[in-house]
């Protein structure tokens, strides 16, 4: 199996780019929740040396994912910025939108929080954001980019522990286990009780809810 690498950063740097933001986002496809971006930046490639595995967030464990997302905090030499867009505006604007202003979010976190403008984005997808930064959107990027990988597991950790609170808040659903995601536990639940104040009303209008 692949591991991803840092060649795309590498190229950057030698062109003299510094501040080199890798994004992805988690939450495209549950029927609750926000969707949240992360915007991941080595300060130090000499110095930076993550102490756990760096995939693409689902090709690991969720075990594995919380290593590595505890091994990236505990880091002197990178840093990242969070987006988060509601189930709400989810709704009013749709998912692919919705993702992109996260993404944007994100960066934005990050530039405020090292006190300088972001150099070059490489973003997974095929799709670019609204931002004077220079870009580049990788199919599998997450696979591919190391820092864009390093996002991808940022922002499904930090989505995950938001829907295990929401799982106390609205222990029916059992938001804890499935993340939102449309499992037949979580349809029925919703056949059952109706919807909660974080389904996104967009995806589940019209939901065949059990097939």
């Amino acid at each position: 199996m692949k591991y991803p690498t840092l060649k795309e950063e590498k190229k950057l740097w030698k062109k003299g780019h510094r501040i080199i933001g890798g994004m992805d986002e988690a939450g495209r496809g549950p029927l609750a929740g926000p969707v949240i971006a992360c915007c991941f930046c080595i300060l130090d490639p000499v110095k930076f040396k993550p102490g756990a595995v760096i995939r693409d967030s689902k090709q690991l464990s969720e075990k594995q994912r919380e290593e590595a997302f505890e091994s990236l905090k505990e880091d002197k030499n990178s840093r990242w910025g969070i987006g988060i867009v509601s189930e709400k505006v989810i709704d009013k604007i749709n998912i692919l939108e919705a993702s992109k202003l996260a993404m944007e979010k994100a960066a934005k976190n990050l530039e405020k929080k090292i006190a300088f403008p972001l150099d070059f984005i490489l973003l997974d997808g095929n799709f670019s954001i609204k931002s004077e930064t220079m870009q580049k959107s990788i199919i599998k990027g997450d696979e591919k980019v190391f820092s864009i990988s390093c996002s991808s597991i940022i922002a499904k950790v930090t989505r995950d522990r938001m829907m295990k609170l929401s799982g106390k808040k609205y222990p029916e659903y059992g938001f804890q286990i499935h993340k939102g995601y449309p499992t037949l536990f979580h349809r029925q639940a919703i056949k059952t009780y109706g919807l909660c104040r974080i389904h996104r009303k967009s995806f589940c209008r019209g939901l065949d809810l059990f097939h």
